[in-house]
Formats: C-alpha cells, sequence, structure tokens
C-alpha cells in the first residue's frame, strides 16, 4: 500500500513545477503582483463559473497592483494528490484549495503556510459561522481560512420511490430494508455505490452515514478495532450485494456514481450540496424529483446523525515580502465577502462557513439541505476527515476485496483499514 502511494506522489510531483509556486520567497514590493491560484473549480465543477466571474471582477478592480491567475486542475482527486505532494516538498501554490484533513493540518507545524491568525481575530471574524474559525485554528494559529463546507445527506428521487410503492423516505432499518426489496422488484437499483477514485467517494460517504447511525455523536472516539466498524461494514455488504447497487460498482469513479442517479437509473444517492447546480442543469427532470433525507435509525428513538464537515479552506503560500502578503490578504477578503459568497451559493448550490443571506428566491433543493441540516440531533465529520490517507486509500480496495474474495468478510475488510493505520 505505502509503495503504491509513494509511486503515486512520485508522478504528482512530476506536474508540480507546471504550476505557479512561491513558497515564502522574497518578491518585489513594486509593480502588478500576480498571485497563481491552481483550482479544481473550473469546467463542470458547479462554482466554475460564479467563481471565475468573481476573479475577473477583482482583477479588473485591481489591475495593475494585483493579478489572479487560474490554473484549471479540474480533476479534484488529482488536484489534491497534487497539492499533497507540493505539500510535502515544501513547494507551495501562491493560493491554492486546503482540504481540512488529518493529512494537510500536519503543515500547521512548519512555516509554508500563512498564517491569519492575527487578521482574522478581528472583524473579519464577524462574517463566518460560530466554530468554523476554530476548527481551522490548531495551537492557536489560523494557517488557512475556513470556505466551503458540506453535508452529505442521502439524495433520493421521489418519482423512482412513488414507483415502487414507497410513499415516504425510510425511516427504520426495516422500513429500509423493505425499500431496498421494493426497488429491486420495480427494476431500480436501490443506491449508487462506487470503490474507484482516491477515496471511494460515494461509498465512503455511506459507510459515514451508517457509522454514525450506529455509534452516534462519539463515534470517531472509537479505534478502528471497534465492533461499530465491522457492523458498519455488513451494512454497506448488504448494500453492494442482490441488486441493491449497479453492476460496476467495483472501479467505478465518482462520475460513474453520480451519471446513474443523474440519469435516473438509481434511487438514492449521497453528495453534497455543490453537485445541486449539476442536477439541475445536466437532470432536470432528476432535479425535479429529488430531496434529501437522514440515514435511517438502528434502533427505535436514536438520535438522527448528519455527515458535515469542513470541505475546502482557502490557503495561500508563505511569504516575506509584505505587499505580497497584502495582495493575499485582500483576495482573501473579497473571496470570503459575504455578498461575494452568497453569488457563489444561488448559482452553484454549494453552502460556505461565511455568513450570508440566499435570499427568498434561493435554490428549492439547497433550502431542504438545511432543512435536513437544522432537523439533525447531531453532526460528525467523514471518514476521511478522521484518518491518514493510506486508511482513505484502502478503503476502496477493501470494498473490493469484501464484495470479489470469498475470504474477505467485514472483519476482514476492517483488518485491511488496520493494517494501512499503522
Amino acid at each position: 500500500m505505502r509503495r503504491r502511494l509513494l509511486l503515486v506522489l512520485m508522478v504528482a510531483l512530476l506536474l508540480v513545477p507546471a504550476l505557479g509556486f512561491a513558497g515564502g520567497r522574497p518578491e518585489a514590493a513594486t509593480g502588478e503582483i500576480t498571485l497563481r491560484f491552481p483550482t479544481f473549480w473550473v469546467g463542470r465543477d458547479s462554482k466554475a463559473a460564479p467563481v471565475a466571474a468573481l476573479i475577473d471582477e477583482f482583477n479588473e478592480q485591481h489591475a495593475g497592483r494585483i493579478r489572479i491567475v487560474v490554473e484549471e486542475s479540474p480533476e479534484p482527486d488529482g488536484y489534491r494528490t497534487m497539492i499533497n505532494t507540493s505539500l510535502a516538498a515544501g513547494r507551495v501554490p501562491d493560493l491554492f484549495i486546503f482540504n481540512p484533513d488529518p493529512t494537510t493540518f500536519q503543515y500547521y507545524d512548519s512555516d509554508i503556510l500563512m498564517d491569519f491568525t492575527d487578521e482574522i481575530a478581528g472583524n473579519w471574524a464577524n462574517d463566518f459561522v460560530e466554530g468554523y474559525i476554530g476548527e481551522s485554528t490548531i495551537n492557536g494559529r489560523t494557517k488557512t481560512i475556513p470556505f466551503e463546507i458540506g453535508i452529505t445527506p442521502i439524495w433520493y428521487n421521489e418519482a423512482l420511490m412513488r414507483q415502487a410503492g414507497i410513499t415516504r423516505f425510510p425511516q427504520s432499518y426495516d422500513e429500509f430494508l423493505d425499500a431496498l426489496s421494493r426497488l429491486r422488484n420495480a427494476g431500480i437499483v436501490p443506491t449508487a455505490q462506487m470503490t474507484g477514485g482516491v477515496n471511494a467517494w460515494t461509498s465512503m460517504l455511506w459507510y459515514s452515514h451508517i457509522l454514525a447511525a450506529i455509534g452516534g455523536p462519539d463515534v470517531w472516539s472509537r479505534p478502528l478495532n471497534h465492533p461499530q466498524f465491522t457492523q458498519a461494514a455488513e451494512i454497506l455488504q448488504l448494500l453492494y450485494s442482490d441488486g441493491n447497487t449497479t453492476r460496476d460498482a467495483i472501479g467505478a469513479d465518482a462520475g460513474v456514481a453520480g451519471g446513474h442517479f443523474l440519469s435516473g437509473r438509481v434511487a438514492m444517492f449521497i453528495n453534497g450540496p455543490w453537485y445541486i447546480g449539476r442536477v439541475r442543469s445536466d437532470a432536470p427532470e432528476v432535479y425535479e424529483n429529488t430531496s434529501v433525507g437522514f440515514f435511517p435509525q438502528l434502533q427505535s428513538g436514536a438520535p438522527r446523525g448528519m455527515i458535515g464537515f469542513q470541505l475546502s479552506n482557502l490557503a495561500a503560500a508563505n511569504t516575506d515580502d509584505p505587499a505580497r502578503r497584502e495582495a493575499v490578504l485582500t483576495f482573501m477578503r473579497w473571496m470570503t465577502n459575504p455578498e461575494n459568497v452568497a453569488r457563489i451559493s444561488r448559482e452553484s448550490g454549494a453552502m460556505f462557513a461565511v455568513r450570508h443571506d440566499l435570499g427568498a428566491d434561493s435554490d428549492p433543493l439547497l433550502r431542504e439541505f438545511a432543512r435536513v441540516s437544522e432537523q439533525a440531533d447531531f453532526s460528525v465529520g467523514h471518514f476521511q476527515s478522521q484518518f491518514p490517507i493510506e486508511v482513505v486509500q484502502e478503503l476502496g480496495q477493501a470494498i473490493g476485496a469484501m464484495m470479489l474474495d470469498p475470504n474477505v468478510g467485514p472483519r476482514e475488510f476492517v483488518g485491511m483499514l488496520e493494517r494501512a493505520n499503522q
């Protein structure tokens, strides 16, 4: 596993020189300051258009003084691998999207990231929802700016549910099992799953929801050898069995899993609010029939949990040049301006750590996200946010082994994760 990770990082490192990096170098304080911004908020990402418009407006307003140069990296998995590799090498982009997790937070201990602690301790802090600055602060230092957040409820297609004779989203586990059976009998695939990518994203979220339903608010306080991980694996195995997911789930990536939901072939799916814009534009009929809910309670009266997390922070390379630092701060304040954040949210459906008013004409599905967020009895992060990258990358391999190797069951599945965690 570690040899495979090393190979991925070595390949990604070859890409690093092609991007703009500062890495703390002193730079001239005269003339236009150019800040290079590699980002995956481009292409088909739902935030691409509003983010591009805001950057264009910023460049126009600061012409001759500051210029943001976007470097497109449209594949999120590849982008995160590149960023992790560049941070490990000490070559940091001028501006970049920081993925808050144990792998990246370790770089707070070095001096390669710009420190925003003093600035964000002032009036700027009032623009943020309470708690997110604290989650981005380690040992008293805030070296990244909280930006996009996510909750990832269960998405379901109400039209497909009705077609199968299901009148409401399952509230109990027995109702959930009955819904799986009804959907299969109606010729409808119940769930979208995937084992590909660097994190088996969709199935990682299903596994996280199941774990939260079992373990409650303290789910992540327990080690991998706790029975909850095996019990959750048993349910995940069920979702891969007996026609409960698509035949191409083993090896599928996020595009495949999402494509099945967009096409109306799958009744249940998991993703965050950033996907709302994609469904609205690419599958309007599915969008009109989509609602969101909680993973069913495994025991009557159990608290309902939501998977919520910081998704993307904004970060920058440290620099000794005061003018360059001020240019970065100017851009950070622009991107976190509540009115600008509201524009991105309205157009994309994404949710943010910045306080903002969506207005009465906000997206109905985004309002559904707000509803389930308010109804949740507790919120916890997902599996990826709790474990090192070696464990996260092993998750997809472990699911594949559990489904393809008769000698690998839920206990062996967890054993693979434990070995990756050593």
